[in-house]
């Protein structure tokens, strides 16, 4: 029996490139990426995503990758069949977050969108990382690849999500979470909170780890994706 696709869901000004030690390293399965460019709420991206999934696939998703992925488990649960969440949250934002969104969205509109990576990339990283331009060089690259309007939708449909807590109890397929104990912009607390909440969910926090898990620590993220995967 071949092994089902996986479906990566990249998080906010994040593409392909986000995951790209992970579909290197599962090269022999089917992969598609999910599109969370071109629409402005969580629901439309997760509407978009299970048109163009095939019927059965794992789901992977990082940050609002994560937020896309709950709302997928509540329209389609009998089509995944593995869920992993990477340093994400269940939680919707705070009138503190929504006002950072706009903020920064702001400045989006008002053409300072190139000023958009730099402030970001402090939260995206290990604080041992705030010095690679290796990784700065890659957020960069991303955030010029999605585009100042894909990120105003992004950040509208982020600022709007509901609040996923309710609903996890209901997922029943095996899922696994996993953060950073340097993640600045998702606290691990809220990947424990997580995995408190879905029944028989594993839970790895990866030591000297960012927010972006799967560019720091390419290695360890898809060793352990492979063990959960097999």
């Amino acid at each position: 029996m071949s092994a089902l696709p996986l479906v990566f869901i990249p998080g906010l000004l994040c593409t392909e490139t986000l995951y790209a030690p992970q579909i290197t390293a599962f090269s022999d399965r089917p992969i598609l990426l999910a599109d969370n460019r071109s629409d402005d709420t969580i629901g439309a991206i997760a509407a978009r995503l299970l048109k163009d999934a095939p019927e059965r696939f794992s789901l992977i998703g990082l940050s609002m990758g994560g937020y896309i992925a709950f709302e997928v488990m509540r329209r389609a649960p009998e089509r995944v069949d593995r869920l992993a969440l990477l340093n994400t949250s269940a939680q919707a934002d705070s009138e503190e977050r929504r006002e950072q969104r706009q903020v920064l969205t702001g400045l989006a509109q008002k053409n300072h969108f190139h000023k958009i990576p730099d402030l970001f990339f402090p939260g995206f990283v290990h604080e041992n990382n705030e010095t690679s331009e290796h990784l700065r060089s890659i957020v960069h690259g991303m955030a010029a690849e999605t585009g100042r309007d894909a990120f105003i939708r992004q950040q509208n449909a982020n600022a709007a999500r509901v609040d996923s807590r309710p609903s996890l109890s209901q997922i029943s397929c095996p899922t696994f979470v996993l953060s950073g104990d340097g993640d600045r912009l998702i606290a691990p607390d809220l990947s424990v909170e997580i995995h408190q909440l879905v029944a028989g969910s594993e839970l790895a926090v990866l030591e000297e780890c960012g927010h972006l898990s799967t560019l720091e620590q390419p290695q360890h993220v898809t060793a352990k994706l492979r063990a959960f995967l097999a």
